[in-house]
């Protein structure tokens, strides 16, 4: 097998003809692990003997020409707050050591059904909060990969599985997948199943997929959808966008080193870019990261309150924050912060025009230093609370090589065209990044 792997289409493609086998494929990405975890630290459990197991079976059936789905053979990671039936669903806490999953969650069964092989479990932070986790960013391993789906961003970015499954309440895709270096989807609210999921804030999670290819995320999307059975239009695929750009707040807050890392992207991408006037956001958004620390504080309280209450002391840190705040709080201050995502959701709705994406960087910051943050979600997580779709893209590099990405917004439900935008910037940007080689300089 090439050293770099094709997208999950070519991939399929060379298994239903022969070319490859998902016993090679699943072996490639087995080697990559053994390589390179033991510095990344991406990996909760590698399931390695049922992949093997798997893979030869699907390997026999594509000799007879029978193909489950468009993800035959594919090796996937699942974010370790999602069960996989037979592994355990630690969420990162040891209150959960013991625990194993009895069934998959609905999206590991639609996972399954489409052919896909899953690789195993990949670190997230506590209860996918802000505490930072052991896994460190492929690209220097001096910096945060970004959390919480922190296993799934560094273990696409260097090949060790094809795609990864994460999760998103405030920033959790989108910024390690900046962070790493890779593409990020965070679907419009309630489009992928999140029962089998451990909550963190029911009305703000998100599940979705993280990949090196946009392509790649928009057929995983056609697959964990469950809100309709249609297909990506890829003739949607292939035309120019109508950008807008979204100037205040995001480039006010951006620093330096970030704006000159995607300032050359914007302008390969200006011929799609509507106008001089950008997006003005709703006055509502002054508010708005306030909001969600209420809604969040709230719900993640609810669903721990009963383990918070006998183990508090098994809690990290930050959590254990979230938690307090949330206990703390009264009922009319979380009506309060429902009633003001309403009316954001509302106002953007009628702002935003169905047919036009808007983009933005997707951090303030290139990967920070350091293994005692996971980052800054302030950038992600309007669009998280408001439920609208999102593509990261990565568009430059800092002056210390780090990655920085745009991220692509579109109106409620309007996936697909997000999906069309960002591929399209894409094609032209253009970058062809290798991947990263783990502490290589």
């Amino acid at each position: 097998m090439q050293h770099a792997l094709p997208t999950i289409v070519q991939t399929a493609s060379r298994i239903a003809s022969g070319e490859i086998s998902p016993c090679d494929l699943v072996q490639f990405c087995l080697d990559r692990i053994r390589r390179f975890d033991e510095a990344l630290q991406a990996w909760v459990v590698v399931a390695d003997q049922s992949a093997v197991a798997e893979a030869t079976r699907l390997e026999r059936f594509a000799r007879r020409g029978k193909l489950l789905g468009p993800l035959h053979g594919i090796p996937i990671g699942i974010k370790d707050i999602i069960d996989v039936a037979g592994l355990p669903t630690k969420a990162g806490s040891p209150l959960r050591e013991d625990h194993v999953a009895s069934r998959d969650a609905p999206l590991v069964s639609r996972l399954r059904r489409a052919g896909a092989i899953i690789l195993g479990k990949t670190v997230t932070t506590q209860f996918a909060s802000f505490d930072p986790p052991p896994t460190r960013n492929p690209w220097n391993l001096d910096h945060t990969p970004g959390g919480s789906s922190s296993g799934s961003a560094a273990a696409v970015a260097t090949q060790m599985c094809q795609v990864a499954i994460g999760t998103q309440t405030g920033g959790s895709i989108v910024r390690p997948a900046s962070y790493c270096g890779i593409a990020g989807l965070k679907p419009s609210y309630g489009t992928i199943d999140c029962m089998g999921v451990v909550p963190v804030s029911r009305t703000l999670d998100h599940p979705g997929p993280m990949a090196r290819r946009v392509s790649d995320l928009a057929l995983l999307f056609q697959i964990l959808n469950q809100r309709a059975d249609r297909t990506v239009n890829h003739r949607q695929l292939a035309q120019t966008p109508r950008l807008q750009k979204v100037e205040t707040f995001f480039l006010e807050e951006a620093d330096d080193d970030v704006v000159a890392a995607l300032q050359p992207a914007f302008a390969r991408l200006a011929p799609a870019i509507m106008g001089k006037r950008p997006f003005a956001l709703p006055a509502t958004f002054q508010e708005l990261h306030l909001m969600h620390r209420r809604i969040m504080a709230a719900e993640a309280a609810q669903v721990h309150r009963t383990d918070f209450e006998l183990a508090a002391d098994r809690f990290a840190p930050c959590v254990s924050e979230l938690i307090q705040e949330g206990l703390a709080m009264r009922a009319v201050d979380y009506a309060a912060a429902m009633e003001h995502r309403f009316q954001f959701q509302q106002s953007m709705r009628q702002r935003l025009d169905p047919g036009t994406v808007l983009i933005m960087p997707a951090t303030n910051t290139a990967a920070p230093r350091g293994l005692e943050t996971t980052g800054d979600p302030s950038f992600q997580s309007p669009w998280s609370y408001a439920g609208l779709p999102v593509v990261s893209l990565p568009a430059g590099r800092n002056a210390d090589g780090m990655p920085c990405s745009i991220q692509f917004v579109g109106a409620a439900g309007r996936d697909e065209l997000v999906l069309a935008a960002a591929a399209w910037s894409e094609r032209v940007l253009d970058l062809g990044w290798d991947p990263p080689e783990p502490g290589a300089s």
